[in-house]
Formats: structure tokens, C-alpha cells, sequence
């Protein structure tokens, strides 16, 4: 079977680095889903605006291997234990397909407008199902070994003069996804400048005992 995008999505991240790892975590990041002409129409969106969040199945476009293997390092497990690839989100899949969960914030003519993306600027979507709560939500699921990392956060000190480097309406999202850590947990340098290249800049921080300091705003 042979598919291709129906829309591309717009988001704050021209680079994978800083983009959290799972939809929802960072609410203040927005998309804009632009159809592909032939799917451009108000008929293809009908009744759409009565969901408060949809799914989107999306190509990891920066992820594709000639070989999949069979395990895969997850970042929060320290980057050294293996897992199975079905027992993992890691975008190295053998379709190289992504599943988020985006909340709907509004319809824009034929575009849509969604928040809590963790997707990279320009990336093909393949499809849109409407998230129903009824059938998708399972109060008493489990999340395995994922479930001892959901709440890992780092306090994020971002001086306030480089902060106003950036957009205004950009400012809560990137100390946001700062504050989710974006560095693989084998990654303990204290003196290790990392790059995020968020809404434009590129923001250079450093990480010691749990907080993460912003050293310098780059407009690129």
C-alpha cells in the first residue's frame, strides 16, 4: 500500500532537538496543518470544529533507515538499555509512522490550528482522526517503564534580557520545552552547551543539578 500526505504541519522547530517527547506535554507549542490541494476544502472539515483534539499520524521524515532494528535505545533510560521498537515511541520505526495527540484550536478557512505539537516544521501528515473520548481514554491503562519518567522536569533560568530576544508569544512555549529536558539522560556534562533552535533563534543553555541556564539567544 502505497500512501502519501494529505497535509503538512508548521510548528516553532526547524531542528528535532528541544521537541518534547510526547504531544501534550508542552501546551504553548502551536501547529498549523495546511492541506495538500486536493484535501483543501471546507467538505473535508465538516463537522471537525466540534472535537476538542484530534489525532495526527505523521512521518518521522528525519528518522528513515534502510535496516530497522529490532531494539532501540530509549533517551530517558539513559541511552544504553535496549528496549523492543513496539514497546517504544522512538521514531526509528520500520514505517517510520508518528501518532500524536493535538488539542484543536481552531478551524482557519481549510487550515487547522492546534497546540501540545511535538512535531518538526514540515513534516507530512499522512491522516487526521477526530480523539474520542469515549473510546480513547482508559483511566486505568498503564504506562510500563515510561510511567517513572512523566514528571521529569528542570527548573529553567532564563535571564530576562535574552528572553526578550524572543517573540513575545514564544516565550512561555521555549522555557516549556527547556524545562522537559531535551538531552538524552547519558548526558551529564555541567560545561556542555546545548543548541535549541526554537521560533527563529537558537538558544544556548547549560544543565547542572537539575536546572538548565540560558547563556545566549542566536537569531538565525
Amino acid at each position: 500500500m502505497e500512501i502519501k500526505p494529505v497535509a503538512h504541519i508548521f510548528t516553532d522547530f526547524d531542528d528535532k532537538f528541544g521537541i518534547p517527547r510526547q504531544s501534550g506535554r508542552v501546551a504553548q507549542l502551536f501547529g498549523r496543518i495546511v492541506f495538500e490541494k486536493e484535501f483543501s476544502s471546507e467538505q473535508a472539515l465538516r463537522g471537525i470544529e466540534g472535537f476538542s483534539h484530534l489525532w495526527l499520524i505523521f512521518d518521522f521524515s528525519l528518522a528513515h533507515r534502510k535496516q530497522q532494528p529490532l531494539t532501540v535505545r530509549p533517551p530517558r533510560l539513559g541511552g544504553n538499555k535496549r528496549m523492543g521498537v513496539f514497546a517504544t515511541r522512538s521514531p526509528f520505526r520500520p514505517n517510520s509512522l508518528g501518532l500524536s495527540c493535538v488539542k484543536l484550536e481552531r478551524v482557519e478557512g481549510c487550515e487547522l490550528v492546534v497546540s501540545g505539537v511535538d512535531i518538526l516544521s514540515g513534516t507530512p501528515i499522512y491522516d487526521i482522526k477526530p480523539y474520542l473520548p469515549a473510546a480513547d481514554c482508559i483511566p486505568q491503562a498503564t504506562g510500563g517503564f515510561a510511567d517513572e519518567y512523566t514528571d521529569y522536569r528542570l527548573k529553567v533560568d532564563f535571564p530576562q534580557d535574552l528572553l526578550e530576544m524572543l517573540p513575545e508569544d514564544k516565550r512561555e512555549a521555549a522555557i516549556a520545552c527547556i524545562a522537559d529536558d531535551p538531552r538524552p539522560s547519558y548526558q551529564d556534562d555541567e560545561q556542555r552547551v546545548y543548541g535549541m533552535r526554537f521560533a527563529g533563534c537558537d538558544i544556548r543553555f547549560k544543565v547542572a543539578d537539575g536546572t538548565a541556564q540560558v547563556i545566549e539567544v542566536v537569531k538565525i
